[in-house]
């Protein structure tokens, strides 16, 4: 008897201790689930958007999971044949699927192919709301002005509040870590000076319509909070790169400037001009500063999935000394030539569709910049892989084929030219509204 009434005190004793146990774990979970409510959302969210402990192991196997996934997921969306939004086009299909584009904005940055594919923009900054169209004064940029926002020393993901025509009355000078975001918003930068994008590096501009611009200089401008100088007169460009790295215009709508739409010179490098609108122009693109600048040998552009339409001329681009992938663009018609150069660059074209006028003196797409006497263009390394030619367009090539010399040419895998029409149909600035698909 005694001996069973120590084994049922025994028992009850043991009993005790596990709801003791068990009641210390559940008040350490009420704890962490206070912990978690006043924490910041950065704090609680890994990268998969799961909650998670600041203090918790991760699981190796998930971990290794979670990276093959991001892998096998981005490398999938870069390929051209992807068309998770039907379209083809790595760049859209790569966000324009998300209703909620207007909370993931910066999503965008990670989206980029081609030479430029490491401009992050401002990814790793605030937002900046641009709320005040005016450009009253160059120097001294009144906050809430494009000019105010661009010239910040730090990252900065620039949106606008609503619609508006900003007429700049001197070049506006961007700071690096910058990006300009027109999404959601009917953005102009007309009818005075537009973008210059000078020594610096990691720059977006993406979703303006940039038209009618027009020379400006001899002036005053600052360039950063603790800077300002002389700017000489300046060309009239629509987007003026120099000297500047990592760097990618999408998705803007350009036309009508007194110079270049864009221009990149002086050792600019690793840009991408991808899905742009050009209309109404003579000279588009001018890759190169000139012939005895041979600072541009390093320059590696890639031109991809725009849309070259009415009213060009000539320079879609023009090229200078250094490597150049024209991939899957369309080309409406030119009243010149499509794609020119001089002083040697590599010129890898592939999968765009050339639809030539039909003026029958203006058939070529190509044109070398050289004295009649000069046959050294035979060497250059020129190519047509894959291009659509249609009602008598021709392409000349030139040189030996050298497999190094369009390596450094080639940055993405083209898709084929029949689909140039599908890829390029929304060139320019989209209609991007709140809750809806771009």
């Amino acid at each position: 008897m005694a001996v069973s009434l120590r084994i049922i005190a025994l028992c009850a004793f043991l009993t005790a201790m596990m709801f003791a146990v068990r009641s210390e774990s559940t008040g350490d979970e009420s704890t962490h689930v206070k912990s978690l409510r006043n924490s910041t959302m950065a704090d609680r969210l890994d990268e998969s958007g799961e909650l998670k402990h600041e203090h918790a192991e991760d699981d190796p196997e998930a971990i290794a999971a979670m990276v093959e996934s991001n892998i096998r997921n981005s490398t999938e969306r870069r390929k051209l044949g992807f068309l998770s939004c039907g379209t083809g086009n790595p760049i859209d299909d790569c966000w324009r699927c998300d209703r909620n584009w207007i909370r993931n904005r910066k999503r965008l940055a990670d989206c980029a192919i081609g030479f430029g594919r490491n401009a992050v923009g401002g990814r790793d900054g605030r937002y900046y709301v641009v709320t005040d169209p005016s450009d009253d004064d160059a120097v001294n940029p009144r906050p809430g002005t494009l000019r105010h926002a661009v010239i910040q020393d730090r990252p900065l993901w620039i949106v606008f509040k609503r619609d508006m025509v900003i007429t700049l009355k001197q070049e506006l000078i961007m700071n690096s870590f910058k990006t300009i975001d027109g999404r959601g918003a009917n953005v102009h930068i007309a009818n005075g000076a537009c973008i210059t994008i000078q020594y610096v590096t990691n720059v977006i501009v993406h979703g303006l319509h940039i038209h009618d611009c027009k020379p400006t200089g001899n002036a005053m401008v600052r360039s950063s909070p603790s800077h300002y100088g002389w700017r000489t007169m300046a060309d009239g460009d629509g987007i003026s790169i120099f000297g500047a790295s990592h760097v990618w215009i999408d998705h803007n709508s350009l036309s009508g400037c007194s110079d270049g739409l864009i221009d990149a010179i002086m050792g600019s490098t690793a840009i991408t001009i991808s899905n742009n609108y050009f209309t109404q122009h003579n000279e588009v693109m001018l890759l190169g500063h000139s012939d005895s600048n041979t600072r541009d040998k390093v320059m590696q552009v890639t031109v991809a999935y725009n849309h070259f339409g009415e009213g060009l001329t000539q320079r879609m681009p023009r090229c200078r000394h250094g490597y150049f992938h024209v991939v899957n663009n369309d080309y409406t018609s030119w009243e010149m030539y499509a794609i020119g150069g001089s002083a040697n660059p590599t010129i890898n074209s592939q999968g765009n569709r050339f639809l030539a006028s039909n003026n029958q003196f203006t058939k070529e797409v190509t044109k070398r910049i050289v004295n009649s006497d000069d046959n050294q263009w035979k060497e250059w390394n020129w190519r047509s892989e894959g291009d659509l030619l249609l009602n008598g367009a021709y392409f000349t090539p030139s040189g030996g084929g050298a497999s190094a010399s369009y390596a450094r040419a080639s940055s993405l895998a083209a898709k084929p030219s029949s689909l140039v029409s599908t890829l390029t149909s929304d060139a320019g600035v989209l209609n991007c509204r709140k809750g809806v698909q771009c």
